[in-house]
């Protein structure tokens, strides 16, 4: 990872955003001593990169993720009001975004609204339901498998700052 790429993104991210800024006198805040973190879309670096291309037009607001891999990976699911910077394929921060809301709902319950909102393809169900069944079955780190009943985190997201 780009450890210094993604620490001098977010001091001007921050700055640009207007986030994070105490007076002096009070010492370093929070904002200031905590990096967001920094993550990528997809499976692979060509991914990646094409779902960044959907965030920095303002298609893509949403995301979803097999909630199964947030407890195998030990990872907190994300909640609304946490920040992250987002890379591209080869790992570059590219931009800074808050989670504005956070769903944890069965796949066969995601709404045509959730797969507009994620900006792919034709942004329907239909399409959604193919892609992320395909998806979840190819990329299985944990061996979970594939339901149609299984949770999925459906996340929704603001840009703050792009580069």
């Amino acid at each position: 990872m780009h450890d210094d790429a993604v620490q001098e993104f977010w001091v001007r991210a921050r700055r640009h955003a207007g986030i994070g800024t105490l007076p002096g006198y009070l010492g370093p805040g929070t904002l200031e001593a905590v990096t967001p973190l920094s993550w990528s879309f997809g499976a692979d670096p060509d991914q990646a990169d094409r779902l960044l291309q959907l965030v920095l037009e303002g298609t893509k607001t949403a995301t979803a993720s097999a909630a199964e891999d947030y407890d195998l990976d030990e990872v907190p699911l994300p909640e609304a009001g946490d920040m992250g910077i987002l890379l591209d394929g080869h790992g570059h921060p590219r931009a800074l975004v808050t989670i504005t809301s956070v769903e944890v709902k069965p796949f066969d319950q995601v709404t045509e609204a959730d797969a507009h909102d994620e900006g792919e393809g034709t942004r329907t169900l239909a399409q959604w339901r193919r892609d992320h069944e395909d998806h979840f079955t190819r990329h299985d780190p944990h061996g979970r498998g594939f339901s149609p009943g299984m949770p999925v985190v459906v996340e929704r997201f603001r840009v703050l700052h792009t580069e």
